[in-house]
């Protein structure tokens, strides 16, 4: 065989591989949520008329804000994070932590039914997807890799957030 097959035949393998994730991600994520009966609940028109380009991608079409893009990364002020779409309050300032990621981290929500979880495989193996637990709005993710005591670390859009200073 010449090198050119074997380049080819190895193009063709990895978009054969890139071609099953759209497959995986339907299993759970928006799926799974889209299943579910959320308290504050709108059509798509109304969620766009409502949230700006940016905050309807993230959180009804769940996109990920560019790393370092939102102000909220560095916010240190004292208050709560409320979900943007629905005003669901999700996080305290006083659980925020650097966690040099480039996105507002916080080692736990703010109370325990304010986020729901559940299982993302957009990039073909599972994550801890999450969500509001009010709108359904996707947020971010969940990793374990926080600081203690929980041990997570809740790695949040900033454009699906509102701070509201105490």
């Amino acid at each position: 065989m010449t090198r050119k097959s074997l380049s080819r035949r190895s193009a063709l393998a990895w978009l054969g591989a890139g071609a099953s994730v759209p497959v995986l991600a339907a299993c759970g994520g928006s799926e799974a949520r889209a299943q579910q009966n959320f308290p504050v609940s709108y059509s798509e028109a109304q969620w766009r008329e409502r949230l700006t380009r940016a905050e309807f991608r993230v959180l009804r079409e769940e996109a990920t804000e560019r790393a370092y893009s939102s102000p909220l990364n560095d916010e240190e002020r004292r208050g709560t994070y409320h979900c943007q779409g629905c005003g669901n309050r999700l996080f305290s300032s006083a659980h925020k932590f650097e966690s040099g990621t480039g996105w507002p981290s916080f080692w736990r929500a703010i109370d325990d039914g304010a986020v729901g979880f559940t299982t993302d495989y957009k990039l073909g193996y599972p994550r801890t997807e999450e969500h509001c637990a009010d709108c359904g709005g996707h947020l971010g993710h969940r990793f374990n890799d926080g600081p203690r005591p929980t041990g997570h670390r809740h790695c949040i859009n900033g454009v699906a957030l509102e701070f509201r200073p105490a």
